[in-house]
């Protein structure tokens, strides 16, 4: 039996004897099939032509797939007062990669965003020693594989601790959670996962409910956004990928965004 994982947006499966079919991840309008079909890698084929960067990304230690694979996401350990959190996952788990982040005091919950960066969640889990995987329930639909480890919350707002706090900010996907940390390694810092993607300028955020496929996301659910992320300070916003993040005004680069936005869908 074998856990496949989808070449195109590196989600992990149920084992199996066989390549699934499909993966509904891709055939969603939010996401796509590669040019080439649908495909599918073992995590040893992975493992043949990938490793994993393990470094620093702005202050926090980041883990990465390279070369780039699928949706290329990093994740990130947080140290927080709540206890160290993995926040987003990757396809591929190495050894090094579990040794580095037990070195720092292991893991105490995975956090992800939303189902595009489930990827191999449930083998993450696993190798860190069965800690939760922490999912908001509006996405439950889109697990992939066992979830045994998995904890739901769900509502707009989720204080774990007295400096993290998980926003259901929607739009993207229904869960779409950002993290909200008040004590990051510069002040209060967000990690907003897809929901509010950091531009390439790294000045900006964009709200988009495909990224690939260019469809923009609902008004009324940037308002949501904007509403749910007003009572906070915000430093720096540290994007999906490694080094894309927005360091210092923060707070003035995603409310200029969401004006921007705001205006742009009046006329």
């Amino acid at each position: 039996m074998t856990c496949f994982v989808c070449e195109t947006c590196g989600t992990q499966f149920a084992e199996q004897n066989v390549p699934p079919t499909r993966c509904p991840i891709c055939e969603d309008d939010r996401q796509y099939v590669g040019w080439q079909g649908q495909r599918w890698l073992t995590m040893q084929e992975l493992a043949q032509n990938h490793q994993l960067r393990i470094g620093d990304d702005d202050g926090l230690l980041g883990v990465a797939i390279e070369p780039s694979f699928a949706i290329p996401q990093r994740a990130l350990l947080l140290p927080t007062d709540y206890g160290n959190i993995l926040w987003e996952c990757l396809s591929l788990v190495t050894d090094a990669a579990v040794d580095a982040l037990s070195q720092r005091g292991g893991v105490r919950a995975i956090i992800i965003s939303h189902p595009h960066f489930y990827s191999s969640m449930h083998a993450w889990s696993v190798a860190l020693g069965g800690v939760p995987i922490v999912l908001h329930e509006a996405d439950r639909a889109w697990i992939q594989g066992p979830s045994p480890n998995v904890v739901f919350w769900s509502g707009d707002v989720n204080p774990l601790s007295r400096d993290v706090t998980l926003l259901r900010c929607g739009g993207h996907f229904p869960g779409s959670t950002a993290l909200h940390w008040r004590a990051g390694p510069r002040g209060p810092t967000l990690f907003p996962g897809d929901a509010l993607q950091v531009a390439m300028d790294r000045r900006h955020v964009a709200f988009m409910y495909s990224y690939p496929n260019h469809i923009p996301m609902k008004t009324s659910d940037v308002r949501h956004i904007q509403q749910l992320l007003a009572p906070y300070d915000i430093e720096d916003v540290f994007g999906f990928s490694w080094g894309r993040n927005i360091l210092g005004h923060g707070r003035g680069a995603v409310d200029a965004s969401l004006h921007r936005h705001l205006l742009a869908a009046k006329q």
